[in-house]
């Protein structure tokens, strides 16, 4: 059986054949997405590179049994989640949203006010993750929000997984409005229990429906019987794949992977995040073993102006090696297709701006250890994931493939002394996706994850 995957990215379009007998990877192939014409013609282009008839291409003349799809096209869908407090149902909202692959534009929280009306207008969003109160609790924030969310004058879909309690009245506000809008469980039922699957599995159908169609994938959703999932998603079951193993294959354990797209850095941790230091006490909601967040404003060609201006130094005329910088920087934004040259003075430039999106980005994936002062002496408090003795880091992404020196560019994600309340991974060892198919293998594993494990274990190489 031959299998055909295509991960339409925001940048390239990426094709991966596959021998499912032979259980090899044949080859692959990119071409530079074409968005604002007809995908199609992006997927035609790198169709056509990985089957022409050249000497030595063990894809010549290709022809699949099944092809399978995931996209994030654009960045995928931009959200907006309202919450009933920042540290408890609106980072629910986030977890549920960004396991999902939506990207985040905002996060309320408590009753949204007429200029946060006027903001949510602003960003335009896809939809809107409307949460708050535990089942039976609080519920008049909740149906304040849902009242100002109708009155915005934007197509936005609505997903509301809060309080059960305020449902009835909630659907009668949005029938009445006239506004999309779907219903689901609670993300967090009883207070510190998280339930984001139903919030999660919305989104992903929510995704499907629209985005589907508004980027024009829907001729490629009409060639396979498969459902086209976002590609963090399946990005998402691949780390979950490698790091769990299968029925007959174990797995490598905790990991942390980072990958750094055209339009957005996501990173990736299969880990519990328990503390490592003594005399330390969580603070705040537990968080999940398998966690993804996406940073919106961290890319390396359409948020590259983005990641510029959040380094240290930059936009300092007297320094003359950060408007080298710059100058990188605004011809890769005019021009996303543009690659740096091997050995080349841009080859340098293009790892510290990727060395930078990827410290920017894991340091906002960790949690934060602070100094607490108690009755019984000194102790720690720890929000989020402790992530410092995992031992496994993975890149993936173009700029990290593209490279000669992709270990200096994931030297980003180290524990810095500077910082020490970060944790950050102390030394850990550092693996490649080398030919570019985490997202490829999350989407064999809905229909083959003994194949899918076996080829990510072997594909995933250690750096020297």
């Amino acid at each position: 059986m031959n299998i055909l995957t295509v991960d339409v990215g925001s940048t390239y379009t990426k094709l991966t054949a596959i021998d499912g007998d032979q259980r090899r990877i044949l080859g692959t192939s990119q071409a530079f997405t074409t968005i604002e014409t007809d995908v199609m013609q992006g997927f035609q282009e790198a169709f056509d590179r990985l089957t022409e008839d050249r000497e030595g291409n063990l894809c010549a003349g290709f022809k699949y049994d099944e092809l399978l799809v995931c996209s994030s096209a654009a960045g995928g869908l931009k959200m907006v989640a309202l919450g009933l407090v920042p540290d408890l149902t609106a980072k629910a909202a986030r977890t549920a949203a960004s396991n999902a692959g939506a990207k985040v534009a905002k996060t309320f929280a408590y009753e949204i006010s007429g200029a946060e009306q006027q903001e949510i207008y602003d960003i335009n969003p896809d939809l809107v993750l409307l949460c708050g109160g535990t089942d039976g609790g609080n519920k008049e924030v909740i149906i304040a929000n849902a009242k100002r969310l109708v009155a915005i004058d934007r197509p936005f879909t609505t997903i509301i997984a809060g309080n059960k309690s305020a449902s009835d009245e909630i659907r009668t506000i949005f029938e009445e409005a006239g506004k999309d809008f779907v219903i689901t469980e609670n993300v967090m039922p009883q207070f510190n229990k998280l339930n984001i699957e139903p919030a999660r599995d919305a989104i992903r159908q929510l995704f499907i429906s629209r985005i589907i169609e508004a980027k024009g994938l829907n001729i490629l959703q009409g060639m396979t019987p498969y459902k086209i999932i976002p590609t963090p998603l399946a990005v998402l079951h691949a780390c979950e794949l490698l790091s769990k193993g299968t029925k007959t294959q174990a797995g490598r354990g905790d990991l942390l992977a980072v990958d750094i797209g055209g339009a957005t850095t996501d990173v990736y941790s299969m880990a519990s995040g328990e503390p490592t230091v003594d005399n330390t006490m969580m603070k705040g909601l537990p968080e999940p073993w398998m966690k993804r967040t996406v940073e919106g404003d961290l890319g390396m060609r359409y948020s590259l102006t983005h990641v510029y201006e959040q380094i240290p130094g930059a936009n300092q005329p007297e320094n003359e090696y950060m408007q080298q910088v710059k100058a990188w920087v605004d011809l890769c934004t005019s021009h996303p297709d543009t690659l740096a040259a091997p050995g080349s003075e841009e080859e340098g430039l293009e790892e510290f701006l990727g060395r930078s999106a990827v410290s920017m980005a894991v340091e906002r994936h960790c949690g934060r250890i602070a100094d607490v002062f108690t009755p019984l002496g000194l102790m720690h408090t720890l929000e989020g994931k402790d992530l410092m003795n995992v031992p496994c880091v993975i890149g993936i992404g173009g700029v990290l493939r593209n490279s000669r020196r992709p270990q200096e560019i994931l030297k980003g994600c180290l524990y810095d002394f500077v910082h020490p309340e970060c944790t950050k991974p102390r030394n850990p060892k550092f693996y490649l996706d080398q030919k570019y198919i985490f997202a490829s293998m999350g989407l064999l594993r809905a229909i083959n994850p003994e194949l899918a494990f076996e080829l990510l274990d072997k594909e995933t190489v250690e750096l020297a």
